[in-house]
């Protein structure tokens, strides 16, 4: 059994990961109530008893590929397990997410759980799962396809025990969670085009069953593109060049960036991912492009880090044009590609002393954590909502050799199913 790599525990470190103070003693009661119910000991079993059937749906799921905007196929195979599973009604909505109610006794509350069922990699990628010992490797097996196989559990626990709620739930596969996806998927659920009003918002990724994310990493991502004529690196010699002003532009940002990201207050995070253009070593480019990153749970240090990124693209594009021996002048295009909010849920909320509360009962300690989730939209609207884990160990996110152990896996489901009988109620 593989160990979770200690860069990854350094990242979730630096995200504000923190062991908190014990849950209200009324929610103790009130979830130790839950898991006393007969029908609830039963449902909890039954997840132990579903463990096989689990790890089948997750390596099918997880051998669907899902790239970026191209989550059809994962889609239309997840709502027909949705459906085989029992809920009511199942329908994929106008941007691909996979939506799926059951229906509750009283319906004047909605409740969700939800896994992304996209991943960060392109079109082409091999997902096959790859078996070493009782380690599983694939793109995309701990992040976030885990979800979706709990999501499938946790409903087949609730039809096979006869358990009925009282809120509606939905259960959900969302599209566009990664990266240039933007959130897409969640906020078309928070549109006028969604499901309807959503009371209560539980979103599940990565492996840490402890952690609780009620505090959402707001980010701006940009596309910066330079652009000029191109030519010649010999017989042009002298026209304005666009990698000469990335560079600068990258250079001042990032030193100006880091300048800001080291003032005590709330973190605040930077970083250039991608870059591109040219067409050979004897050309001077006509485009020269970059994607970068801005991280924090405080709007203004976005802003903050914002303002220097403009301001360095500005600088980079007036020095090349000015040192430029003849030719056009660069132009450049600044083109936003992210905008995920930032926000904050008391940990006084209902929502996290019963999860909480929930994760303590199974014997660990709760850990309230920052991230940029789906969770970010409902939390920057003040709707009860939270990210958390689905349980297991896992590493490598986001790379070819990403990997998961069932490692007490049952553990999260079970969590999963306890936090949602609490935010739905039981029908009585």
């Amino acid at each position: 059994m593989k160990k979770v790599s200690l860069s990854f525990a350094l990242i979730m470190a630096g995200l504000g990961i923190r062991a908190q103070d014990k849950p209200a003693p009324k929610y103790t009661a009130e979830i130790k109530t839950i898991a006393d119910k007969p029908a609830v000991k039963k449902a909890l079993q039954t997840i132990i008893d579903f463990e096989p059937q689990t790890l089948s749906n997750h390596i099918l799921l997880t051998e669907i590929p899902a790239p970026p905007y191209k989550e059809s196929v994962r889609a239309t195979q997840f709502a027909a397990m949705l459906k085989e599973a029992g809920v009511d009604s199942v329908w994929i909505d106008n941007v691909g997410n996979v939506i799926g109610l059951r229906k509750g006794k009283g319906g004047k509350k909605t409740v969700v759980l939800e896994g992304h069922m996209d991943t960060v990699f392109p079109e082409g990628t091999d997902t096959k799962i790859v078996h070493k010992g009782d380690t599983l490797y694939a793109p995309g097996v701990a992040d976030d396809t885990r979800a979706l196989s709990v999501v499938l559990t946790v409903v087949k626990a609730l039809e096979k025990t006869g358990i009925e709620t009282d809120a509606d739930v939905l259960f959900i596969g969302t599209v566009g969670e990664e990266g240039q996806g933007d959130l897409r998927g969640v906020k078309n659920l928070f549109s006028e085009k969604g499901p309807g009003k959503i009371d209560s918002y539980i979103a599940m990724d990565g492996w840490e069953s402890q952690g609780i994310t009620h505090r959402a990493l707001g980010s701006h991502r940009y596309r910066i593109s330079f652009n000029g004529t191109g030519g010649h690196s010999s017989y042009n010699f002298g026209f304005a060049n666009p990698h000469n002003a990335l560079g600068r532009a990258i250079h001042y940002w990032s030193a100006a960036a880091d300048s800001l990201s080291l003032v005590p207050g709330v973190r605040v995070t930077y970083n250039v991912g991608v870059i591109g253009g040219g067409t050979s070593v004897n050309s001077i480019p006509f485009e020269s492009w970059m994607e970068v990153d801005m991280r924090s749970e405080s709007p203004e240090r976005v802003a903050g880090m914002d303002t220097l990124l403009q301001q360095a693209v500005r600088r980079a594009l007036a020095e090349e044009n000015k040192m430029k021996h003849s030719g056009s002048d660069l132009t450049v295009t600044v083109k936003l590609i992210g905008d995920r909010p930032p926000g904050s849920l008391d940990s006084t909320l209902p929502i996290i002393q019963r999860m909480m509360a929930v994760i303590q009962f199974e014997g660990a300690t709760p850990k309230l954590t920052a991230g940029s989730t789906n969770s970010n939209i409902p939390i920057s609207r003040g709707i009860p909502s939270m990210t958390i884990g689905c349980g297991g160990t896992g590493g490598n996110p986001h790379a070819l050799k990403e990997w998961w152990v069932n490692d007490k896996g049952a553990v999260a489901i079970q969590q999963a199913l306890l936090i949602l009988l609490a935010e739905a109620g039981i029908a009585k």
